[in-house]
């Protein structure tokens, strides 16, 4: 398959206009997303609305309810429709339509009516941006039965995802890392898929397991070498979606190496990592060298100060920090 550089926004860009070109089922619907304002906020849908016409790319009211509410209604009538919300922190006002119509569906009718929707959003977490508009909130959703929840670390992914995902016959959670929009690699030119639940293993390693996703991905390979240049041999799994989870992947990972650190950039409390940590907990207690280890955001709203921020989020540092203690457990049991 022909491969080509380029960015995250880019390879997202491409599978909406390839998903597009595919199905005349597929349209797109959102705040500003046309090219007549800007193709986005930023810019992931560029040149669409030009190509499509607006009755596919369509600009819509500043509200996020009516913009999922008509992605329902568009789902029940046969269409395939791609939501935008704007930025992640807004999507609690969309939360009764997502949560207790589009998830749902299946279920309530015997599977006879489907919601194939896709919930684009960004999460701004890293940027600056404020308390209300940094926030990475996907462990609310991990909580819903019958949605599906992705976030790509890298271009490839990220363009085999949302294919994937505008496909599907539930709805999914799509959530794209704006620190990671211009982050560049090979990518198919023609269309793929990646299935839901499979986690790759981006670096193999010995001593313990980093089990990250999205933004995540980036900085624990950035520990990952620096603790190999201590002696510490790091797998970095990227989950790659959290529901469904690739269980079977995370055990067998973390029962070779026999210990584990969660990395997320939501929150540390009451986060993903809680319920990755009791899955490994839970199946791996007798094998498992030292304690499962989780870091995470902070459990405090999030500063717009640079500093203050960035001591807010997970860093490759206290990634690094946060092995070595494991692997210190370890070595002190003489395992």
């Amino acid at each position: 398959m022909a491969e080509r550089s380029m960015t995250m926004r880019e390879a997202l860009n491409l599978a909406l206009e390839q998903a597009l070109a595919k199905d005349e089922r597929v349209f797109l619907l959102g705040e500003d997303i046309a090219d007549a304002s800007g193709g986005g906020i930023l810019g992931v849908t560029s040149g669409l609305s030009t190509k499509y016409g607006e009755d596919r790319v369509i600009d819509t009211p500043i509200s996020e309810a009516a913009i999922t509410g008509a992605a329902i209604g568009a789902a029940l009538d046969g269409r395939r429709p791609v939501a935008e919300i704007m930025m992640m922190d807004f999507i609690g006002i969309a939360m009764d339509q997502i949560v207790n119509h589009a998830a749902k569906m299946r279920f309530m009718t015997a599977g006879r009516t489907t919601s194939p929707i896709t919930v684009r959003t960004a999460v701004v977490a890293g940027m600056g941006t404020g308390a209300t508009h940094s926030q990475s909130l996907e462990a609310w959703f991990m909580g819903v039965p019958g949605i599906k929840v992705a976030m790509p670390s890298s271009p490839a992914d990220a363009k085999g995802l949302l294919t994937t995902a505008i496909f599907d016959d539930d709805p999914v959670l799509f959530l794209e890392p704006v620190k990671l929009l211009g982050t560049r690699g090979m990518v198919p030119v023609e269309e793929y898929a990646i299935p839901f639940g499979q986690a790759n293993t981006l670096r193999t390693g010995t001593d313990v397991t980093i089990v990250t996703y999205g933004w995540g991905v980036p900085m624990s390979l950035t520990a990952a070498v620096e603790l190999e240049a201590e002696g510490i041999s790091v797998e970095v799994l990227d989950l790659r979606t959290l529901l469904p989870l690739d269980t079977p992947t995370l055990l067998e990972a973390v029962s070779r190496t026999r210990r584990a650190v969660v990395v997320t950039t939501s929150v540390r409390f009451g986060g993903p990592s809680a319920e990755i940590a009791a899955t490994l907990t839970e199946n791996l207690f007798g094998r498992l060298a030292a304690p499962v280890a989780r870091v995470g955001a902070q459990f405090t709203p999030i500063p717009s100060a640079p500093v203050l921020e960035a001591a807010h989020f997970p860093d490759p540092e206290r990634i690094a920090d946060a092995v070595r203690r494991t692997v210190g457990v370890r070595a002190a049991a003489g395992d």
